[in-house]
């Protein structure tokens, strides 16, 4: 897709390079299921609930469309960013419709631009203008909210070259009250829109969320990860996709473990690569016998700083 412009077209935003801005979240988002984490489409409606039942969550679609996905939300994700950056700015004229082209949404979150991805944008604001969320989260004793994650969307085609110019979109009351209070915002990995497996996507939101940059991580049960990811695969096949997700560990930020819980079941250990590597160098370091008591002493800092640094240049090699 060639980028145009259109002089009679003004444009609200135009997308930053996405490195000139920090990628916001939605941390209620983050650690519950809203997506579908298939490219395939999803009519099953999502049903989740916390064990005390006090945070519960449903997600339906329309059969002609299917169910929002964790790739579409990446449009999410962008127009809070971009939002938060301009409002960081000291420009608190800011709605909740966006303007932009095509071209540089799909450059942003790091999608090509050829006229498939054109058409599948198109698909993609129609799964989120379409797909209805039921939950307590935000709602109160007295209150009931229902919300799509679009409120509108239209694109706008040059009448000569045929070719879309600019796509607007408005954003729903729901997202738009998570950006303005902050607190329910989490920055995310520069690398996040290059995860390409749906839950390596809500694998790593989740570590974001849970282990942040806690010392020690985090560590879920694998049946807790199949409830808060909403998958709709079978436990045997979840439990299947997830050894392969550690194997490969390619998480930005955060390594993978498999674990044994206390109670004798599954889980996976989520920990800041810094510190799992640190902690490797360390155990190397401690066997080494000139170590005395196999402890490090305090001569010993800069050399771990050294193994560390070298440890990690090796790693980033592979």
């Amino acid at each position: 897709m060639k980028k145009d412009t259109n002089p009679e077209i003004q444009y609200d935003f135009f997308a930053p390079i996405i490195r000139d801005i920090s990628l916001k979240d939605q941390r209620e988002t983050m650690e519950r299921p809203f997506f579908s984490l298939s490219k395939r489409k999803r009519l099953k409606p999502i049903e989740y609930s916390s064990p005390d039942r006090a945070v519960w969550v449903r997600v339906d679609a329309l059969p002609k469309h299917g169910m929002a996905t964790i790739f579409d939300a990446d449009i999410l994700i962008w127009a809070v960013s971009v939002i938060v950056s301009k409002l960081a700015k000291g420009n608190n004229d800011v709605g909740k419709t966006i303007t932009t082209t095509p071209y540089d949404l799909l450059k942003a979150i790091r999608r090509d631009t050829n006229g498939e991805a054109y058409s599948s944008l198109k698909s993609a604001l129609d799964r989120l203008a379409t797909t209805t969320v039921y939950t307590s989260i935000r709602a109160s004793a007295t209150t009931e909210r229902r919300f799509s994650w679009l409120d509108s969307w239209k694109i706008e085609t040059d009448a000569k070259s045929q070719r879309p110019v600019a796509v607007t979109f408005t954003i729903s009351d729901w997202v738009y009250e998570g950006i303005i209070n902050d607190q329910t915002l989490l920055t995310l990995s520069p690398e996040y829109f290059s995860i390409s497996g749906g839950l390596e996507r809500v694998l790593y939101r989740m570590a974001r969320k849970h282990a942040g940059s806690q010392r020690g991580g985090w560590v879920c049960k694998l049946s807790t990860l199949r409830e808060k990811s909403g998958s709709d695969s079978p436990a045997k096949e979840f439990t299947r996709m997830i050894k392969k997700a550690v194997l490969q560990n390619e998480l930005p930020d955060y390594e993978m473990f498999l674990v044994t819980c206390a109670d004798g079941t599954p889980g996976v250990r989520f920990l800041l690569r810094d510190e799992a590597l640190r902690n490797a160098v360390e155990a190397e370091l401690n066997a080494l016998p000139e170590i005395s008591g196999g402890k490090i002493g305090q001569n010993d800092e800069a050399a771990l700083r050294i193994d560390f640094s070298k440890r990690r240049v090796e790693r980033d090699q592979y």
